[in-house]
């Protein structure tokens, strides 16, 4: 069997078995009062792109510089702040974590790298991420939540660390697992804030998926796999109820390129619920891994959409 075909099978069972698509919204919904704060997003961006050096692996000063800013901006909200230092080459590399509900035992997980590759401003890739985060942490920080959160801001996700024990997100999986903590679900966010709303600007791995998800870059991704399970689904369902910005959903096999090209992976390895919210990276962002990849290509407005739509979700979670 040609592995093109074999691909194609992988994509319609997942279309048959798990529901792509977008789902309804609850006309009863309350509306909520905590809202998305554009202006400080957009803050946020600039401080974290707009830096004299790239935030690459080489530049260990840049990379503290973001670290401080994410301790300093989790300080405001969070009951507790810490940072997960680990070596690699006799250089210190760190993990940011803010934690909410510290009290509870069950644990989410929402977590997103700061660092990029080669020298660039990363703004999607993943300052995007990093915003939502923050922006979660301070929405999240007024609610009164069934579950402990930690906020992680990884280090070291990109090449040349990526798959291997040095990335941030391995670390912090690893001892989460080693600790037996226990642990509701895991999310990742990568890649949240480029949209493009021309016919074709949007590409796949196959490109019969077209037919399914359409030609055009507006939309947000739930990419789920076997072990999502409930966390997934639910996580799924509730972002697209609210119809704030087009919400898809794919669940399945490695074997697709892409799926699992993100922290979540290092979950998943360790068989825990994780689910990965991105806007599909290089299937649509021809700026991916360049210097082209500016604070200026970014839809505010959408990315902040996708945001509110995970504050809801995570406030209603189960």
């Amino acid at each position: 069997m040609k592995k093109t075909n074999y691909f194609r099978i992988i994509i319609l069972l997942s279309l048959i078995f798990f529901g792509i698509g977008c789902k309804g919204q609850d006309k009863n919904r309350t509306q909520q009062t905590a809202v998305v704060d554009t202006l400080r997003i957009k803050n946020d961006l600039n401080t974290i792109t707009q830096t004299t050096e790239s935030r690459n692996y080489k530049n260990i000063k840049t990379l503290n510089y973001i670290a401080n800013f994410i301790e300093t901006e989790f300080s405001k909200v969070c009951d507790s702040v810490s940072l997960q230092e680990y070596k690699v080459e006799n250089e210190t590399y760190k993990n940011v974590i803010g934690s909410l509900n510290t009290d509870k035992k069950e644990r989410i997980i929402i977590g997103a790298h700061y660092d990029v590759y080669g020298e660039q401003e990363g703004a999607d890739d993943n300052a995007s991420g990093v915003c939502g985060l923050l922006e979660l942490a301070r929405l999240l920080s007024k609610e009164n939540l069934d579950y402990r959160i930690d906020f992680v801001a990884y280090t070291l996700e990109e090449p040349p660390f990526f798959r291997t024990e040095q990335m941030g997100s391995y670390v912090h999986a690893n001892y989460l697992f080693d600790n037996k903590i226990p642990i509701k679900g895991m999310i990742c966010l990568e890649m949240i804030g480029y949209y493009n709303e021309q016919v074709d600007s949007q590409q796949y791995p196959i490109p019969a998926m077209k037919a399914v998800y359409g030609t055009k870059a507006n939309f947000i991704t739930v990419v789920q796999n076997d072990e999502s399970g409930n966390f997934g689904t639910q996580i799924e369902d509730l972002m697209k109820a609210q119809e704030l910005i087009p919400t898809k959903s794919f669940k399945g096999s490695a074997l697709v390129r892409g799926v699992d090209f993100s922290d979540h992976l290092n979950y998943w390895n360790l068989n825990y619920s994780a689910v990965m919210i991105t806007n599909t990276s290089f299937y649509r962002n021809a700026n991916y891994h360049t210097s082209k990849d500016v604070l200026g290509s970014i839809n505010i407005q959408k990315m902040s959409a996708v945001i509110q739509q995970l504050y809801v979700s995570i406030k209603e979670l189960k």
